[in-house]
């Protein structure tokens, strides 16, 4: 059976989870996620703001659909 990926590093999807849940981690793989897609802004913007509503929205996201939030694509 094959495990489904998600949107850190291609990580398992219940890993990825645990990842979002904890703040710290999720703010630091988001960041690094989007920087690693060549968008350096939203990557910038996510270490500004990663620490409050984007962090909610990224874990709701993550469960519900197994992807980060892209809501700045420069």
């Amino acid at each position: 059976m094959a495990s489904k990926k998600s949107d850190y590093f291609g990580l398992d999807y219940i890993v990825s989870v645990i990842l979002a849940i904890i703040p710290i981690t999720a703010l630091i793989c988001g960041a690094v996620t989007r920087i690693s897609e060549g968008k350096i802004v939203a990557g910038i913007l996510r270490i500004l703001l990663g620490w409050n509503i984007i962090w909610l929205v990224d874990l709701i996201l993550m469960i519900v659909s197994k992807h980060i939030l892209r809501l700045l694509n420069i």
